[in-house]
This record gives structure tokens, sequence and C-alpha cells, in this order.
């Protein structure tokens, strides 16, 4: 079976430790009560699967996180803003906008406190297991237990991703501990950091144990680049009280938290667990709920099938119920309409990244979108291997970290202490399965003229390597780039819209006709340089103005962010916590 079973509620029934969504009440429980669930293996596996149970609820991950977090970026928006910012909540959460009574997240039971309630779980279970599971002479005691630690670091990341400085709760809620204020984020990232290392010595490599044969399974290779991942974020610039700066804690320098990134990428690359394969069998075997580790994914958030809004959000739009879905979603997000033009016209991510057209009609037909709502590709319900019938999920898993980031990662690390030649090897294998034979030597002999043309290559690459998986916008805030490249992305968008500098040789139309297998939208224009007279020259039935001022305006180019993104970095804590919390939290 892909998925696992949830059987979390049972368990905390029958040993009295349920306790509320708002993360500040849960009855008293025993010793006793954790050493039942905790010394039995399959009590305690479940007790670490209702950390994920937390990840799936309504409004945790799957309505909130996932379709509002890292959107919009330099790269990537929520489709159709315009003439709906000032009052639509999404829009608010995702233009730099937000307001602690935001209607999308102001509520009880949204991601801040699902995540907490997952925090909890995760104190419970590491408690428990720590006192009562023999963690020393049982290994698969040992990897629930790394699981459990590891799975409570991915929360507080996405926490501090978020909102910035947050509470931090290690052990279960007692009164003492009911109501906390803030805790810099420094002191987080060393705790994270601390608790993966720990983690790391639990849990086996992938395929290591019957438990990490699948990707919905916390391993040794996806810890090991989540430290990473922390260490980047813990070393770069973020908004803080007196401005935007990197930590000034002596433990998270650069110098240090790049060594660390080193070693933990290397790591993972040099054991082999798992491959890169190729860019588009890593998005089909995610649309195929193939979660056999191995693969380029290291760890994914599971949905059950009728659960998660994953390629509901960023999958091609299907505009009615089809052969291929009988739900008619996707798009809800999709990338900005530069994007397309600034791959290499040979790069393969392009055209499985960008797709301009969705689906409509029964049977399935494409249609073309327009210039302002482009669609992600990675994720598409045709690629599935079962069809969706909910109305509201599809049951796609949130890939979180894949192997491709690794090595990238790895690349800059290794720029910032030895130089581009010794990073070189690291980001030679993201290109040789992205451009041709003839076309990767010339990129790199430019990407390492300098540490300064390295590190540019790797903001370009990040971009066209992750664009769709919510990456970007905290590479940015890292690097101090968020509002120099949304400004750059807004600049850009203009030139496209009256195809000025690097778009001046596109053609103002698009030329397009369905191909003789009844379903295939064929297209002529999209690429630079195509012209006018060889569009109309080929006698397709169909063609449009793609490329104008009214087709991209203004309006619609301004709303990338509605308040500067640099002074709102990270969303307000909602009101409703604001209110409960004792007097201890504010904005």
């Amino acid at each position: 079976m892909k998925k696992i079973i949830y059987i979390l509620s049972t368990i905390l029934v029958s040993a009295g430790l349920l306790f509320t969504s708002c993360d500040l009440d849960t009855p008293a429980k025993s010793a006793a009560e954790s050493r039942v669930v905790t010394s039995n293996y399959d009590l305690a596996q479940g007790l670490v699967m209702g950390i994920h149970q937390s990840f799936a609820e309504t409004n945790s991950y799957r309505g909130r996180y996932i379709p509002f977090y890292g959107i919009n970026s330099d790269i990537e928006w929520i489709n159709n803003i315009s003439g709906q910012i000032a009052d639509d909540g999404k829009y608010e959460l995702t233009g730099y906008a937000a307001r602690p009574t935001n209607t999308q997240m102001n509520t009880d039971n949204n991601a801040w406190a699902k995540f907490y309630e997952g925090i909890e779980r995760a104190n419970l279970a590491i408690e428990g297991i720590r006192n009562f599971g023999n963690v020393e002479n049982d290994p698969d005691m040992a990897q629930l237990l790394g699981e459990a630690l590891t799975l409570r670091a991915v929360i507080y990341l996405d926490l501090t991703k978020g909102w910035g400085d947050v509470p931090l709760r290690l052990e279960p809620i007692s009164t003492e501990t009911l109501y906390l204020p803030r805790t810099d984020r420094d002191i987080i990232y060393k705790q994270l950091l601390a608790d993966l290392a720990e983690a790391e010595n639990l849990v086996a490599w992938p395929n290591g144990s019957n438990i990490t044969s699948s990707t919905e399974r916390v391993n040794k290779a996806f810890v090991k680049g989540l430290m990473a991942r922390i260490a980047l974020y813990a070393s770069g610039y973020s908004q803080r009280s007196d401005g935007v700066r990197r930590s000034t804690d002596p433990e998270l320098t650069v110098a240090n938290m790049y060594k660390l990134v080193k070693e933990k990428t290397l790591e993972v690359i040099n054991s082999g667990t798992n491959t890169l394969g190729t860019f588009e069998q890593n998005f089909r075997l995610l649309c195929q709920d193939n979660v056999q580790a191995g693969n380029e994914s290291l760890w994914e958030i599971p949905f059950a099938a009728g659960r998660g809004r994953v390629l509901y959000t960023f999958g091609i739009r299907h505009r009615v119920v089809n052969q291929y879905t009988g739900q008619a979603q996707g798009g809800v997000n999709g990338p900005i309409p530069t994007l397309f033009y600034d791959y290499d016209i040979d790069d393969i991510r392009r055209d499985i990244t960008c797709i301009p057209y969705n689906w409509n009609n029964n049977p399935a037909v494409q249609q073309l979108s327009t210039l302002k709502s482009w669609c992600f590709g990675k994720l598409r319900y045709e690629w599935m291997s079962r069809r969706v019938i909910s109305t509201n999920d599809d049951g796609i898993n949130w890939q979180y970290l894949r192997l491709a980031d690794v090595y990238l990662m790895a690349a800059e690390a290794i720029n910032e202490l030895e130089g581009p030649a010794a990073a070189a090897p690291y980001l030679k294998p993201i290109l040789d399965r992205a451009l041709p034979p003839a076309k990767v030597p010339t990129y790199m002999t430019q990407a390492t003229a300098s540490k300064e043309a390295f590190f540019n290559a790797i903001v370009e690459q990040r971009a066209f390597e992750f664009a769709g998986e919510s990456l970007r916008k905290a590479d940015l805030i890292r690097w101090n780039l968020l509002k120099v490249k949304l400004d750059e992305a807004k600049n850009k968008m203009r030139q496209l819209a009256n195809r000025e500098g690097p778009y001046a040789d596109l053609p103002e139309k698009l030329y397009y006709q369905t191909a003789p297998d009844g379903e295939t939208l064929m297209i002529y224009g999209l690429n630079h340089g195509d012209t006018d007279e060889i569009g109309a020259s080929l006698g397709y039935e169909s063609n449009t103005v793609w490329i104008a001022p009214d087709k991209l305006p203004e309006e619609l180019i301004n709303a990338l962010y509605q308040k500067d993104p640099d002074q709102n970095q990270f969303w307000p804590i909602w009101k409703f916590f604001i209110d409960i919390s004792n007097g201890m939290l504010s904005n």
C-alpha cells in the first residue's frame, strides 16, 4: 500500500492523550499511559504517524501553507490576481500585505494551530520514546525517535519561514508552558540543527530498512539535506526588529554554516543512496504515487488519495471533468509570464515547467491560456496512474526535498568556501540533464569565471530548477535579493508586454491548431526568433494577439507585491492567537 494508515486517534483515545487543535489545553497524562503507548512499537509508530496527520488537516499544509507560502516570487505567482487585490485574503497572503485578521488564516484551526498541534504530538512521541522505547537496543524504535525529531524540525523550520520568531516548545504542554513568548529564530535554528544531528544517527539511509524504503518516511539522506537547508537559512539574511541582516550569533556565521552545508550535502551525494534520473521522471513518479526510495525524491509530505491540494494548486488546469480527471481543478498558482522566455530554448525544464495551455472539453482538448495565467506543468492529471474523483483533493504528495537541491546547495556552499572550480562538479550534473551536451561547457566556462559569476549562476539555476516548488521566496530572502528580484521581475514583465529588451525578438501573435491526435495544441510563436510572417504562412486554423500591454496590464504587474516585501517578509501572528496568548504574543 502506498499510503500510511493513520491510527493515531484510536491510540490516543485509549491512552487519554487527546488535546485541542488550539494547542492550549491538554488533559494530564500519567507516566503509565505514556509507557503503554511508547514502549510498544506499533502504538509508538501510530503516535509518530499522528504528526503526519497534523500536516494533512484541512487548513494546515494541505489548504493553507502549501498553496500560499512562497507565492509570489520573481518566478511564480498566484494566478488571476487582478481586480480582487484589496479584499481577498489569498492575495494579502501572497502579496506581502497580510493582516492579523486575514480571512484565510485568522481561525482556531489554521496552519499556525495545526503546526503547533503537530509539534505537541512530536513532543509526546519524543519524550515517551526516549523514556520507554529502549532506543539504544531497538533500531526500529530509534528510527521512530529520529523521525519524530525530524518532523518537529520540519514544522519549526516552516514556522520560522512563515512567521520569523515563534514560540519554541520542546516538551509536552504543562501549566508552566501554557503561554510562551516568541523565541529568537537563532535559538530555534541551533536547536533544530542539534536535534537533526541526533536524528541522523538514529534513522536509516533510504532503503536501509523496511521503514525507509518509502519516500513518505524519514531517512538519513533527508535528515542531512534538511540540516543543509536550515544552515543556509540560519546564516542568511532575514527581516529582524532592527532591519534586514544576517545573524550576529557567532555559531551561525557563513563560514560555520556553509562548512556544515558542504559536509552534509556531500555525505548525501557520496552515499549513492539516491539518483538524479531525468528531470521529467522525477515528476512523473510523483504523479504516479511512486514512493519507492532511492530516486531523486528524498522526502515527501504524504497525502491519502482523497486528501491534499498539491496538483489542485500547482498542476495544469483542467477546466472540466474529462478522461484524465474527475476533478476540474489546477492552475491556482503558475509561473510569471516571463519565466518561459528566460530559459534557454533547448532547456528541457522549460516545456515541463511552463505551460501556456489548459484542458477543456470532454474528451479533453488543450486550450490556449492567457499570457497572464500560465500553468506549472511539473504536476499533471494526465500523468497520474489513478483518476481523481474528489472535487477538492487530489492525493499527490508534496515533495519537500529532492536530490537536485542537495547538489545545488553543495555547489553554493563550496563556491563560498573554496571558489568556483571546486564547486563546479556539483552544478554540472544539474546542467547535464537540462541542456544539450554542446551547451554545457559554454555555460560552465561563464559560471566559473569568478566567485560572483558562479553565485549568479546558482541564483539563476535554482530559479529554473525549482519554479513551482515554493523554494524561491526563502532563497531570495536569505540572499537579501527579495525586493531586488521582485522589482526586476516587474520590469521584465513590462518589457515583455511591450516586446522590448530581451523580448524584442518575439512575435505579437501566437498561431495554433489542434494536432492530429485530437487533443494536443500545436503552437507557433513562443520562441525567441519566431516571427509573425512565418506564423501567418503556416496556415494554422487560429491565431491571437499574445503579447501586448493590455494582455499584461500594469495593474497586474504591480500586484506582484502590495507592500514593500523587505518590510513584510513574514506573516503576522493571527489575531485569534494574539487574543488567547495571555499577553505573551504580539506583532
